[in-house]
């Protein structure tokens, strides 16, 4: 993969010195990451740049790119490749980690782990590696590490560090510690339980009456009105409250809930990267994608307000969940191995993705189970849903594969990857689309 990023950082050098360059990324973490990477990068270089940030990367939306500018797409675009083709773009850069299941056109520069060796990384830790060239390794590019370590983070890859990943963060002053995987790890640890999602823990999670009678069984108490932090927590407070968390989820399993926690520093304060992760998809799930860049390069004034928008949006998560454990709310089709779950109006388009991660870690189905989540909303035009697939354990069928297979009968947007993937359909195609979805849910059982 190395000497694939050295050509494609050959070319990207040779273009940009007589073009602008516009780039378009993804919404979440890793792609909030991976912009600002490259924004530090083009204003170090002093190179003229526009910024585009996207949910969903859908036909229209390339089809209105510049035709006379360096397109450089951050965190997407793998599963575009023909619509990027029927563009006529002219310079076309993508920098992802996404699955591709169409034919890489000739003129298309593309850095993805899937065309290698399939190696575990977040495209912030690839643009990482692509500004690293370009920058020929002076002190700038070491600042830059830390953040595609909060990409990594973001994307849910830290519980297995490879080779790669571990020479990024030894590019740069990140602290790793053992423990429990709650966050954020440096707040009281009466707040990090009751806003627990992952897990969700059933009597604990949005009840503050629940979490400080686990913390009384558990024998943790307040020193002078304030709970311990969980890094602050000793050996036996630490094995006392892992009891009781998996009394409350029996199905999790110890190692699932300890693990390596990340902190860095952002704003000269040390922060937990889950956290800081969670702060910026709030920030860009609630319609403020600038906010969550402004964050990531360190600017002072977004601090504030992004912490508002983590507050705003931890509610709606909370609340969400809420809707969906009462059957009566939601409709929900269970079938072998399978969940769809469709919450219509009631949940954000925006977190229906994070309502079905939250779910899938839960221990409410078992290893394997597809899950299935539909929310409806409006674009500029006309009426969609977005939709979610996740994979209880990370193990099991493609679902990337079966919402492919289900959107090429009635049209729509696919991407993703094998254990998590999404949609974009119209909201005429409701009802065709759970029809044929069902249908390969369980031609896919019986094949198995």
């Amino acid at each position: 993969m190395e000497k694939r990023i050295e050509q494609v950082v050959k070319k990207f050098i040779e273009k940009i010195g007589s073009k602008e360059v516009y780039l378009i990324s993804h919404y979440d973490t890793d792609g909030i990451t991976s912009a600002a990477i490259m924004i530090k990068t083009l204003k170090k270089l002093d190179v003229p740049f526009t910024v585009q940030i996207i949910n969903n990367l859908e036909e229209k939306i390339i089809q209105k790119l510049p035709k006379d500018k360096i397109i450089v797409f951050l965190d997407l675009a793998s599963g575009s490749l023909n619509y990027i083709s029927k563009s006529k773009l002219q310079d076309v850069f993508i920098i992802d980690h996404h699955e591709i299941i169409q034919e890489i056109p000739e003129e298309i520069n593309i850095i993805n782990p899937q065309l290698d060796n399939k190696e575990s990384i977040s495209s912030s830790g690839l643009t990482y590696l692509f500004c690293k060239k370009i920058l020929k390794n002076n002190n700038e590019d070491k600042k830059l590490a830390k953040l595609a370590i909060l990409g990594m983070v973001g994307d849910s890859l830290e519980k297995n560090i490879d080779k790669i990943n571990s020479k990024i963060i030894d590019d740069n002053e990140i602290i790793k510690k053992r423990g429990l995987l709650l966050y954020p790890s440096t707040r009281p640890i009466n707040r990090v339980l009751e806003f627990s999602s992952n897990p969700y823990i059933p009597g604990v999670t949005g009840d503050t009456r629940g979490t400080l009678e686990l913390l009384r069984e558990t024998g943790l108490t307040p020193k002078n009105g304030k709970y311990k932090s969980i890094i602050e927590l000793n050996e036996i407070e630490m094995t006392k409250l892992v009891t009781s968390i998996l009394l409350k989820v029996p199905k999790k399993k110890h190692e699932e809930i300890i693990g390596d926690i990340f902190l860095i520093k952002l704003f000269n304060k040390l922060e937990d990267a889950r956290e800081l992760s969670a702060v910026i998809n709030a920030c860009s799930r609630l319609g403020e994608p600038e906010t969550a860049i402004q964050v990531c390069l360190e600017i002072s004034e977004a601090k504030k307000r992004a912490e508002s928008l983590h507050a705003k949006n931890r509610r709606q998560i909370i609340s969400g969940l809420e809707f969906i454990s009462n059957s009566e709310n939601s409709d929900k089709i269970e079938g072998k191995g399978y969940v769809i779950i469709n919450a219509k109006n009631n949940i954000r388009e925006t977190i229906i993705g994070t309502i079905a991660s939250i779910i899938s870690n839960s221990d409410i189905y078992e290893y394997g189970t597809i899950i299935i989540t539909m929310a409806h909303y409006n674009d500029s035009q006309n009426k969609k849903i977005k939709v979610s697939a996740r994979t209880v354990g990370k193990n099991g069928r493609n679902v990337r594969e079966i919402l492919n297979n289900t959107i090429t009968k009635i049209g729509g947007e696919v991407g993703g990857h094998e254990f998590a993937a999404g949609a974009i359909i119209n909201h005429d195609k409701e009802q065709e689309f759970i029809i044929n979805l069902k249908k390969n849910l369980e031609i896919e059982v019986v094949k198995v």
